[in-house]
């Protein structure tokens, strides 16, 4: 992968936050797969409830190799923390690459 394909995939992954984000009358549940789906690949996590209105992420965050606790917090912020939690490596640039391809969203490379 180039660069600039790097930095287009990586854009739009962050305009499609931004837009379920901000418009939560576009089928909802189409895109909390999709904020779950990041937040899962960042954190290794499991079970993970995400509360648009109260704006808190409920998960269950890895400690040992079969173990898992419960965490709650609130996000002042839900765009920019799923956006925060965008990786660069080239695994996940794929992955993000299948999820906007999901999405019928075409990189411009």
């Amino acid at each position: 992968m180039r660069n600039f394909t790097l930095d287009v995939i990586l854009e739009d992954v962050k305009n499609l936050i931004s837009y379920s984000i901000t418009n939560p009358e576009v089928d909802n549940s189409k895109f909390e797969s999709l904020h779950k789906a990041i937040i899962k690949k960042y954190f290794d996590a499991k079970n993970i409830k995400i509360n648009y209105l109260e704006q808190t992420i409920e998960i269950n965050l890895p400690v040992s190799k079969d173990e898992y606790t419960p965490i709650t917090f609130e996000c002042l912020d839900l765009d920019s923390f799923i956006q925060s939690c965008l990786k660069t490596d080239e695994k996940s640039l794929y992955f993000y690459q299948n999820l906007l391809t999901h999405y019928n969203i075409v990189s411009a490379a």
